[in-house]
């Protein structure tokens, strides 16, 4: 049976019960984002077994997984564009191959530059075509209401995952070994495709349907050209770079990757080590940020829906940095870790459904594309933190100036978004492009 012939008797059966496919869509798009987080979290428990094994150092292993990160980031405007061209199960298929195909080939390395090729180019791409850009994409098309909550929830799946798979890949690769966590992910990506498969459909009107909290369906636009696809998140950058709003978002969010992907998710684990503690307990300790990041960022796409977004990124901003500034002066005990995981758990991605919304509210129909570049500059910040963390911790043998500057920026970022965002000198106006902005 065919993925549409499946979709359309399901459509129909639960239309009967006045439930919406959009949310099948969104449960779909939910799982794919938590099992595409798996892969992307896995080079959280990968340091110490590598450099064990193979000798690689600290730093040379992070440059490897801050290549990841990049990509990661800089796939997310074509993956946009990609989608608007052939559609999300297309996209999502293809990423899953990649990501398989990076995570198969690893089990098999032996050499620094295999671990680059493979979990950092070839992982860095398949899951940059599934990143945040996804969820961005399934909202605009399937929802036309509910859409912080829902971009809450399909966020949180992306954070959550990569944190709560840790304790299970800790725990494999401290019983096993490293290959058995790989081998994980790819079962999990795996079962993932084949919902995809059966499952997704790229817009409403493929079933006849209009979006989620719309009485009127809309009509699919007019496919580009192969030519204007490739070339239009290069055109919709240059557009948006003349818009002061765009690198508020651009720079705010390059912090907010600065201090979560690539800081705390690559190098928690670590430098709980440091302080003698288990791979396995540090491993449970993000799982339960994790937990806390899923109550929070869901909170944050609800209260997105409700409140000024200015104010809710500056609080999560303010609070996610005075607790990055307060752990290295703890004592690493379990209390003190629990007070942390509270604190930095709740707002370890809540910074994305108001990102979103300002996104969507400035750049009009090119938003996930404005999107996708702004995700960009939060995967360039990660990267750096993934890199300067661990050649810190190698130089000078402590993570101590790394988790204090992660923190001092966020201080920052706080005071920027208070200051700037909603000012009197960043209204609305009318981009080059033609989409509405803030200038």
């Amino acid at each position: 049976m065919s993925a549409l012939s499946l979709s359309r008797p399901l459509a129909a059966r639960l239309a009967r019960r006045n439930i919406h496919y959009a949310w099948v869509v969104a449960a779909v798009t939910f799982l794919t984002m938590l099992v595409t987080a798996g892969a992307v979290g896995i080079p959280g428990v990968l340091i110490a077994p590598l450099e064990a094994e193979f000798g690689w150092t600290n730093g040379q292993i992070s440059a490897a997984f801050a290549i990841r990160l990049v990509l990661f980031g800089l796939m997310g405007p074509f993956a946009a564009a990609l989608m608007n061209r052939f559609g999300l199960r297309p996209v999502i298929l293809a990423s899953q191959l990649l990501i398989a195909t990076g995570i198969f080939g690893a089990m098999a390395m032996t050499q620094l530059w295999q671990l680059t090729l493979l979990l950092g180019v070839v992982v860095g791409i398949g899951t940059g075509l599934t990143a945040m850009v996804l969820g961005a994409t399934v909202v605009s098309r399937w929802f036309a209401a509910r859409r912080g909550l829902v971009i809450g929830l399909l966020t949180a799946s992306t954070a959550t995952g990569q944190l709560v798979f840790l304790p299970v890949l800790a725990a494999l690769t401290e019983a096993v070994g490293w290959r058995s966590a790989l081998a994980l992910s790819l079962v999990t990506l795996m079962l993932a495709a084949a919902l995809v498969m059966a499952l997704m459909r790229n817009r409403p009107s493929d079933l006849g349907l209009p979006p989620f909290g719309s009485a009127t369906p809309v009509p699919e636009p007019p496919r580009q050209s192969l030519g204007a696809m490739l070339i239009s998140p290069l055109t919709t950058l240059r557009d948006a770079v003349r818009v002061p709003m765009f690198w508020l978002l651009f720079g705010t969010f390059f912090v907010c990757g600065a201090s979560t992907n690539g800081l705390v998710q690559t190098h928690f684990i670590a430098l709980c080590g440091d302080y003698g503690m288990a791979a396995v307990t540090a491993a449970g300790m993000l799982a339960v940020i994790g937990v806390f990041d899923f109550f929070g960022t869901v909170g944050s796409g609800w209260l997105s829906d409700r409140y000024d977004s200015r104010w809710l990124l500056f609080w999560y901003y303010g609070l996610r940095g005075l607790s990055l500034v307060w752990l290295p002066f703890s004592d690493f005990s379990f209390y003190a870790l629990s007070i942390f995981a509270v604190f930095y758990g709740l707002d370890w991605v809540a910074t994305v459904p108001p990102t979103v919304k300002l996104t969507a509210e400035h750049f009009g129909e090119r938003s996930n594309i404005v999107f996708g570049w702004v995700f960009t500059g939060h995967q360039l910040g990660a990267a750096s933190a993934a890199w300067s963390a661990g050649a810190t911790r190698t130089a000078y043998e402590t993570y101590l100036p790394a988790f204090l500057t992660a923190g001092l920026l966020c201080l920052a970022a706080a005071l920027v978004i208070a200051l700037f965002i909603g000012s009197s000198g960043l209204r609305r106006r009318t981009t080059p492009g033609g989409a509405r902005a803030a200038a």
